[in-house]
């Protein structure tokens, strides 16, 4: 299922995906795949989607992007070992490669999802 998220500013995109219990694992079997793991209360949650959203909707970036909200799916958070959120995760073809907590940059993403 594709989320749409608004933020404060009415920006919308529809290029993030929702991973819930059911689909994170055959979402992020495939390719290279950037999992944002947050909660709705997480103030720095918050700062993070903008920067997700601009990225899911820029020209040359070759992951797919997708969030996992931690409240809503304990048991995947706790299996990843997700200890402060937000907690970036980037996957290819279902390993981890890279793992960022806290606030990440738009260059810094842009770069390790180019």
């Amino acid at each position: 299922m594709t989320l749409v998220y608004i933020n404060e500013g009415g920006f919308m995109s529809a290029n993030i995906i929702d991973l819930n219990d059911n689909n994170f694992s055959s979402e992020i079997s495939e390719g290279l795949v950037l999992v944002d793991f947050w909660a709705p209360w997480c103030g720095p949650c918050r700062m993070q989607t903008p920067i997700l959203e601009r990225l899911a909707s820029s020209e040359g970036i070759s992951a797919r992007i997708m969030k996992l909200n931690t409240d809503e799916a304990p048991s995947i958070a706790q299996n990843m070992g997700i200890q402060a959120i937000p907690t970036l995760i980037l996957f290819r073809d279902g390993v981890e490669v890279d793992r960022m907590v806290g606030v990440q940059t738009e260059e810094l993403l842009k770069t390790k999802l180019a």
